[in-house]
């Protein structure tokens, strides 16, 4: 019985997902949304034996499971957050934005501008209350690749997509984003420099517009990467297997191995939407092969 007590009171919920780090004098947080687990269908090319071993070889879930991430950038008494979560569309694992936020900080009516790397909803489906139309970031511009507007408010795409991705992807991504049109809230690019310091890079294939941005402060830069790469021990390894969810599923690839190169070659830190949280690390090539390295944890900035 005194054992039974003892282990009644240890805690069953981790501290909250909230990672800090510095980028010249620019504060970036790693904010967690939480996580999903997926099934092995979600691989296009690649035999479900070999993504078993893969996995098992890094001592990871199988079936895997995705981190969803989103990043807080703080610099000039301004901030900004890229990708904002899925609220309640993914599931009781997703969804724990909102109270990351807050541990972090951050009232979502002082985000200046949201930058979504793309509209599948892990990650603008925290823009809006969907039951009440309003803008869960009051004061907050949107800041998107034109590409992803006029694809997902495309009718014709829309009417061809199979139900599930109608509501999920369609549905969804038009719900989250009119408010923010309405309020003319919406700043769309095609490439280059968005903000002061932030350069968005197009990485077309995963969807029309999916999207990284750049983030350049007292001589250190990092990419984030968005969508890149979903299971980084699969994709990692394996940089052409691609994803049912990916609209050009040999661009995404493409996609991929361009950004892959450019963050070894430039050496750059890396932001990833789906890397284990808190979601900051670098690559290395060797023999022609790729690795991800995580950032070593500090406890102070």
């Amino acid at each position: 019985m005194a054992g039974e007590c003892a282990m009644s009171t240890l805690p069953l919920t981790q501290v909250a997902g909230v990672y800090h780090r510095r980028l010249g004098d620019a504060l970036v947080t790693g904010l967690s949304d939480g996580y999903v687990d997926m099934g092995y269908t979600i691989f296009r090319n690649i035999p479900e034996q070999e993504t078993k071993a893969i996995l098992a070889r890094e001592h990871r879930t199988s079936p895997p499971r995705i981190s969803v991430n989103a990043f807080a950038v703080r610099m000039d008494n301004r901030t900004y957050l890229i990708d904002c979560g899925s609220a309640d569309l993914m599931g009781p694992t997703c969804g724990r934005l909102p109270a990351n936020l807050a541990a972090a900080g951050i009232d979502p009516a002082s985000v200046d501008a949201v930058l979504l790397t793309h509209v599948h909803p892990d990650h603008s489906n925290g823009l809006t209350d969907a039951t009440t139309g309003t803008r869960l970031f009051p004061n907050a511009e949107v800041i998107v690749h034109e590409n992803e507007i006029n694809h997902w408010f495309n009718d014709e795409a829309m009417a061809k997509a199979a139900e599930r991705p109608r509501r999920r992807y369609f549905e969804a991504g038009r719900t989250q984003l009119k408010p923010y049109m309405a309020a003319d809230r919406v700043k769309t690019f095609r490439k280059g420099e968005v903000l002061p310091g932030v350069t968005a890079i197009p990485i077309h294939g995963h969807t029309p517009g999916h999207a990284a941005y750049v983030v350049s402060r007292g001589g250190e830069s990092m990419v984030v990467w968005g969508d890149t790469v979903h299971v980084p021990e699969i994709q990692v390894a394996r940089p052409e297997v691609t994803m049912e969810f990916d609209t050009d599923p040999a661009a995404a690839a493409a996609a991929r191995q361009m950004m892959f190169d450019m963050v070894v070659t430039d050496d750059m830190l890396i932001g990833g939407m789906h890397l284990h949280f808190p979601g900051f690390g670098h690559m290395r090539r060797e023999a022609g092969r790729y690795s991800l390295v995580a950032e070593q944890w500090a406890f102070e900035v």
